[in-house]
């Protein structure tokens, strides 16, 4: 046995090491949170099994589920990557969480690359569980899986932005309220049960620039119509996510 078998080495561990580690702790603090998992899994799952097998909303010819599917993954994306993210981290801000990890040896970037992959793991989750219950519905997608995996993360990257913009300049109390708000809104405005040509025009040309609205609309052309790269649809999401995470990079305040 050498002599400095036991020698300490202080210091921090590789960043890499470190960002899963916090990705890791986030993802599990996720999955315990009752609230959050109603938010994110039992919803989605309720109302894709609900409007798929009752005749409440017309969606159009063919199955129900062949519409519903795609607008429940872009609701499942929303609810962890803007409203789920928004109010955890609304809260952390406000009991000094991120402030005590910012003077970790976890430097600010890399936390949020860990809650970024955190969300990330969850939506894998989310997306899994709700094509096993598409597909005991009947759901027959289509189209490229290459443009559905683009279509997911940029409307990640711009739900991740917007919610962080949210926490990071709005008191605990106030992201909460306005995190749920702005879910329930897009829920029944943002093509994700109600296609948007129920609305009126003026109003449905609106509505059509939302980020939902561009990922519910660009996963429904591909996975329904099986179009290719819809290039119009993630142009909306590039800029919505630009605008999201540059604003948040700015204006996010840590105490």
């Amino acid at each position: 046995m050498s002599a400095g078998t036991y020698t300490p080495r202080p210091g921090a561990a590789p960043v890499g090491r470190m960002i899963a580690a916090q990705a890791a702790f986030e993802t599990k603090m996720l999955l315990r949170n009752g609230e959050q998992l109603l938010l994110t899994v039992i919803i989605p799952s309720l109302l894709l099994v609900l409007f798929s097998t009752v005749d409440v909303v017309d969606t159009g010819s063919g199955e129900p589920v062949d519409f519903l599917a795609p607008g429940v993954l872009a609701l499942a994306v929303m609810s962890t990557a803007f409203t789920g993210q928004a109010i955890a981290t609304g809260f952390e801000r406000r009991y000094g969480v991120l402030k005590r990890l910012g003077a970790s040896p976890l430097p600010r970037w890399a936390l949020m690359a860990a809650k970024t992959l955190s969300v990330l793991v969850t939506e894998v989750l989310q997306i899994v569980l709700l094509t096993v219950i598409a597909f005991g519905l009947g759901w027959s997608p289509h189209g490229n899986p290459f443009a559905v995996l683009l279509l997911l993360v940029l409307g990640t990257a711009a739900f991740s932005g917007l919610g962080l913009l949210m926490a990071g300049t709005l008191k605990a109390e106030a992201t909460l309220a306005a995190a749920n708000l702005v879910f329930l809104l897009l829920l029944v405005g943002g093509g994700v049960i109600v296609p948007l040509d129920k609305f009126p025009d003026a109003v449905a040309s609106v509505l059509a620039l939302l980020p939902i609205s561009a990922l519910s609309d660009g996963l429904r052309d591909v996975l329904q119509h099986g179009a290719g790269v819809p290039w119009g649809d993630l142009g909306i999401l590039a800029v919505w996510a630009v605008l999201g995470l540059g604003a948040a990079a700015r204006l996010f305040r840590w105490e």
